[in-house]
């Protein structure tokens, strides 16, 4: 893999990722902003609306039918959280030239098409379509109730909800029902003119394609051009910066649904004293702990107590920390919570063997190496250094995480507290939204 990045202007980057090993292209556009709460249901729908038509392509159909002629390509868009930005992503992939009958410059055709889509939108008399707005909002509707039936994401995120009630990571990316109602095709129209001209842009291209052709391509692209240099908008959000107080209580939240099975939710802080840099502490520390079949969650409360049916960690980078997520019995959450924080205490004791290090970091390890087998991967994983400005090559990952010890994941265990115990309980009533 070769990866070039390059600035096209100020706030516009390039990234190409030239690769042999794919038979297709992936063009893919990131416009990442801040997240707020008087703007997050507008940014929600924006994506959704331009998927619907631009001014060449001027409803779906048309759109449908110019992926069909690019060999069948396939576009998608939607809306990612990362720490306390909103990121709006739009991509194409599509056959790569190389195993098509005759050279057409299929993916010359495929960046045009995307280009268009985003840059370049179907508007009527200074505003977006009233029709396909209305739609849009309809859907955005039925997408935000949705989130209810999915008991575990509801959970996740009510959690979260509480922890960061006062900062952008704490709102949902899709918004709020009740904002529906003010959005109208010329303010919605307005808030994109906003994002195109202050959000931070990165293009990538990956695939297997001549490096010159493909730059001197996007660089000359007319869109391309008139966008305006800006500059640096984001919230930074990284081991440096998302510095964690000392509480003496956590804060427990119990809510009842009419549910089968019970959704516990617990939110850890990292405090990072003295720690230095200790995000591959971090992620060792993880898996040992509750990412996988063989980590202390899994073996312990799923299989050896048979308190949970579900049980996994995750470990938030950008924002130091890491929330526990367990499907259980609702008569057992005391039992369960018991033995979680026991868990923990013994983490800190350095109740884990040599072994133990040694599995996750296998683990760890395949999985970074697997970040080469997709191209998907490759992208997210590029961007997600983008947006980190702490950027390192996957080669530097793996070592990184090979220098981890035993005694370093122990002195970081007692950096760990809870922030917040959410339960999603059986009760026959419904949650507030």
């Amino acid at each position: 893999m070769n990866y070039i990045k390059e600035q096209i202007k100020d706030g516009v980057s390039l990234h190409l990722i030239i690769n042999e090993n794919f038979k297709t292209d992936f063009t893919v556009i990131f416009l990442s902003i801040p997240l707020k709460k008087d703007t997050v249901t507008k940014n929600a729908l924006i994506p959704a609306i331009l998927k619907d038509g631009c001014r060449k392509y001027i409803n779906y159909q048309s759109i449908s039918e110019e992926l069909e002629m690019l060999y069948g390509a396939l576009f998608d868009c939607g809306l990612d959280k990362t720490g306390d930005n909103l990121v709006l992503k739009f991509y194409i992939e599509s056959i790569n030239d190389k195993y098509l009958p005759e050279k057409n410059n299929n993916l010359e055709k495929v960046i045009d098409l995307l280009f268009e889509i985003v840059f370049n939108p179907l508007i009527e008399e200074n505003k977006f379509n009233e029709k396909y707005l209305k739609l849009e909002k309809k859907n955005l509707e039925l997408l935000i109730n949705s989130i209810k039936d999915e008991k575990d994401l509801y959970a996740y995120e009510k959690c979260i909800n509480i922890m960061y009630k006062d900062s952008g990571y704490g709102i949902s990316k899709y918004g709020k029902i009740g904002d529906l109602e003010k959005i109208t095709s010329e303010n919605l129209y307005e808030q994109y003119k906003k994002i195109i001209s202050s959000s931070k842009i990165d293009i990538i291209v990956s695939g297997n394609y001549e490096k010159e052709s493909i730059e001197q391509k996007i660089k000359e692209n007319k869109l391309i051009k008139s966008l305006n240099p800006r500059n640096d908008i984001l919230n930074k959000n990284n081991y440096k910066t998302e510095i964690k107080e000392i509480i003496q209580n956590p804060e427990i939240k119990k809510e009842e649904m009419d549910i089968a099975q019970g959704k516990l939710v617990i939110g850890l802080d990292i405090l990072p004293n003295n720690l230095g840099d200790f995000r591959f502490i971090a992620i060792v520390y993880n898996s040992i702990f509750g990412n996988g079949v063989n980590s202390k969650l899994f073996q312990i409360v799923r299989e050896k107590e048979s308190l949970a049916y579900t049980t996994k960690s995750e470990y938030i980078v950008q924002k130091n920390n890491i929330f526990i997520r367990c499907g259980i019995e609702c008569e057992k959450y005391e039992k369960t919570v018991e033995l979680i924080e026991k868990l923990l205490e013994d983490m800190e004791k350095g109740d884990f063997t040599e072994e133990d290090i040694r599995k996750s970091k296998e683990y760890i390890l395949s999985g970074i190496d697997s970040i080469n087998e997709e191209q998907d991967s490759q992208i997210l994983f590029k961007f997600g250094q983008e947006l980190s400005k702490l950027p390192l090559s996957l080669e530097e990952y793996k070592e990184n995480i090979k220098k981890v010890t035993k005694n370093q994941v122990i002195e970081f265990a007692k950096k760990i507290q809870i922030n917040t115990i959410y339960f999603l309980k059986s009760g026959g009533k419904n949650a507030d939204n």
